[in-house]
Formats: C-alpha cells, structure tokens, sequence
C-alpha cells in the first residue's frame, strides 16, 4: 500500500526517523555542517515532491539514501574539498581532548577524504553507516561486486597512505 494511503503524519515521522541518516552521510562526506544541513533539507523537500510514488518506509529510506549519496558526490565535485576550519571550532589549548587520540581520528578523515568520489562514498557507506555489499550496490546503482572492489581498492589506498605517512603505525 503506498505510503500517501497511511494517515497524515506520515510524511512527518520519515522525516523524523530518517533526518539523522540523511544528515549523517552528508556531513561525513562533505565535512561541512550547514551544506549538509542544506543538501538534507533539499532531499525531504524533493521526497515530499515524489511522496505518491512512494511505496513504504523502506522505500522512503532507500531513497533518501540514495538521493543523498548522489547530492553529496555532485556538490562534493563542486566545490573545492580542501577543509575549512571555523576559528570557533579550533578547541581551546586548557580543553581536554574529547577522543582518546585527536590526532589519529583527524588524520584518518583526511586520508578518507582524499579517497576518489565513489571510494571515498562506499568507504563511508560501508564503515559510518554500516550498510552490506548488497546495500550499497542498491544505494549507489552498481554491481555489489564493484562496490567490493572499489572498497578493496579503498582500503588498499588508505593503507599505502599510512604507511607512507605514519610508516605503518596507525594502531
């Protein structure tokens, strides 16, 4: 039964049961809050465009994932991904540290995100938002054998970076 069947507030809760998702991957691939604050907003305002053709809340689900995959990618390649650091967001020196190791999360980000487009999105697909092979192939419009390769290379890539930038010792 399709999903403008159900009582009115369903739009309202896949809004509020998906908007943590959605925000999520865009955040972690583009690192910047406010556009991916702005690319999720732009997701549910075209879901609740394309909302009669919506099946189910797994329907709804898979979309949105899929539809913000592809935003971030395309807004990613638009613009320059060299991070921008907010003054407010630099800790002050007497602030302890919120992870056990600042350094090594920060490093591991950035070596992510020198990763090539869709590597870098099945690496985040896969390990931030826990998706299977299969999931991802379905997300992302490719064979789940090309999602396992390109994280094969993925992972391959990062850790050649590590070697080269820590000599190996990331653990």
């Amino acid at each position: 039964m399709p999903l403008n069947e159900h009582p009115a507030g369903a739009f309202a809760d896949l809004v509020r049961d998906n908007q943590a998702m959605v925000y999520s991957i865009a955040l972690h691939y583009l690192r910047d809050p406010s556009v991916a604050e702005e690319l999720a907003q732009d997701a549910f305002l075209h879901l609740h465009r394309v909302w009669e053709t919506i099946e189910s809340p797994e329907h709804a689900r898979n979309w949105l994932r899929r539809t913000i995959v592809h935003r971030a990618i395309d807004q990613g390649r638009r613009r320059s991904l060299a991070p921008n650091v907010a003054l407010a967001a630099v800790p002050e020196p007497s602030v302890r540290a919120k992870e056990p190791d600042p350094f090594r999360r920060r490093l591991v980000r950035q070596m992510v995100a020198s990763l090539p487009d869709r590597a870098r999105m099945v690496v985040l697909l896969r390990y931030q938002e826990d998706l299977s092979a299969a999931e991802i192939s379905e997300v992302l419009g490719v064979p789940a054998g090309t999602v396992k390769s390109t994280l094969q290379r993925a992972l391959g890539l990062l850790r050649e970076k590590i070697e080269r930038h820590c000599g190996g010792v990331l653990s």
